[in-house]
């Protein structure tokens, strides 16, 4: 039993191989040829595998940055680390995690289908995490057993139906179709980031609309742009690093400066990789989820991962981790001036959040949108783990904890209930939420249906 469930949970927490089977199965549900199923299903494998490498390539380049900056400013704590902390957690709740992610799954599908949010999770790495953090925090309220797998399932299928939905209607504006939602543990920080660029932003000055003087107009290729910009941030810090300690614990006996260089041209190589792994997924998963729309889950839509935005504006994708990080560096300063513990900047977590964060604020209030929004989401991924690590750090986890917000949404209230009536306020908390979910998807069907009717 336990070897077939290692398979499954392999399988659904393997992004390239869980689309991939369920493009096939859109395919199969349209009765296509078996030349399409094929084609469908192989595309879509390959794609995500494109966009894997091309994350491996900006995380391989970005991993030295971060350990130059910390050494270059002398800085010491917490790096917030989802895969970190999941690795220490699922030796002890393995097979909850397991359990749990399999039933939330489900329960996506089921609430989807009674709901009027059909958008189906598609990032198996996403709900991986996120299961391990309900299984992690459930245990600590006095939850075991049935209940646990139950009641963590039924959180984890709220949260991975709910938080597509609320980010929807940006996606919509990022994407000008209402076709694929957005899946990612950041969900609930893009959708601030769009609320402040709606508020205090100007759409009508785009990120990627900004003029440069005719003699620079090579910077408009993004490959360009990030490549240079990169560039100059890494020697930076690789100066203030050192060339001795560059040389000797990072680049193998490579000049520093030469180093710098190779790092933010991979950083560039990864970016450009990534974009182009997007394209070809979302020209072969959109056409198969037809499929599983009009047989499962009437007009479902696939939610995937956060580099799906990235090709709709590749100027804010940079501009909203610079910003992002910059977000990070202040919260830094702040807590060390007030006491709090040291939340470290994480530069993969300020990257991928702060550049799609970034997107999201261009797309409602354009470059001031994207600066200020990603700015503000970079300060919010870094005071939210503070609040964190308490309900974690009883299970000793205290030196590491999650970075992006949806964390932070779910483990605090799961936590706080967890801490404020145990085992029994977690279970009312959870059914308490789940039909608010229900409700508010019952009044706003009213709603539209009474606008449709007096139109």
């Amino acid at each position: 039993m336990k070897d077939v469930l290692d398979v499954l949970i392999d399988i659904a927490s393997t992004p390239a191989i869980l689309v991939a089977f369920i493009a096939v199965v859109g395919l199969l549900l349209q009765k296509k040829g078996i030349a399409d199923i094929i084609r469908g299903g192989i595309k879509t494998f390959v794609g995500f595998l494109i966009v894997t490498a091309g994350a491996n390539f900006v995380v391989s380049s970005l991993e030295p940055f971060g350990i130059m900056f910390q050494k270059a400013f002398h800085v010491t704590g917490v790096v917030p680390n989802n895969e970190a902390i999941v690795a220490v957690a699922l030796e002890k709740f393995g097979t909850y995690t397991a359990l749990i992610m399999l039933a939330g799954m489900l329960f996506n599908i089921l609430f989807a289908r009674i709901t009027r949010y059909k958008y189906i999770y598609l990032t198996g790495h996403a709900t991986l995490y996120m299961a391990c953090m309900i299984a992690v925090i459930l245990s600590v309220s006095g939850l075991d057993g049935f209940l646990l797998v139950l009641f963590g399932g039924i959180s984890l299928g709220i949260a991975n139906t709910v938080f597509p939905a609320i980010l929807q209607p940006f996606t919509v504006q990022v994407t000008k179709n209402d076709s694929v939602a957005l899946a990612h543990t950041g969900n609930f920080g893009y959708a601030f980031s769009a609320i402040i660029g709606k508020y205090f932003g100007n759409k009508e000055k785009s990120t990627e609309d900004i003029n440069f003087p005719k003699g620079l107009a090579f910077l408009r290729d993004s490959t360009v742009s990030i490549t240079l910009t990169m560039g100059v941030v890494y020697m930076i810090v690789a100066i203030f690093t050192g060339n001795a300690y560059v040389t000797e614990k990072l680049s193998g006996g490579t000049n520093y400066i030469v180093y710098a260089l190779q790092q933010a041209g991979s950083f560039a190589a990864g970016v450009f990789i990534i974009l182009a792994g997007v394209r070809l997924i979302l020209a072969e998963i959109v056409p198969a989820f037809k499929g599983i729309s009009e047989k499962l889950v009437p007009n479902a839509k696939p939610a995937l991962d956060c580099p799906i935005v990235f090709p709709y504006a590749p100027n804010a994708v940079l501009i909203g981790f610079f910003s992002s990080f910059v977000g990070g560096i202040l919260s830094l300063i702040v807590m060390a001036l007030t006491g709090l513990p040291i939340i470290i900047p994480g530069v993969v977590p300020h990257f991928f959040c702060g550049a799609t964060a970034g997107v999201y604020g261009n797309a409602t209030g354009g470059v001031r949108g994207a600066v200020l929004g990603s700015f503000l989401q970079g300060i919010l991924i870094s005071f939210m783990p503070i609040f964190l690590m308490p309900v974690m750090g009883d299970l000793g986890f205290a030196g590491s904890t999650f970075s992006d917000t949806d964390y932070g949404v779910v483990g605090l209230l799961l936590g706080n209930m967890a801490n404020g009536g145990g085992k029994m306020l977690v279970m009312i908390g959870i059914l308490v939420v789940l039909g608010l979910v229900l409700v508010a998807s019952k009044v706003t069907t009213v709603r539209v249906a009474k606008k449709s009717t007096e139109a």
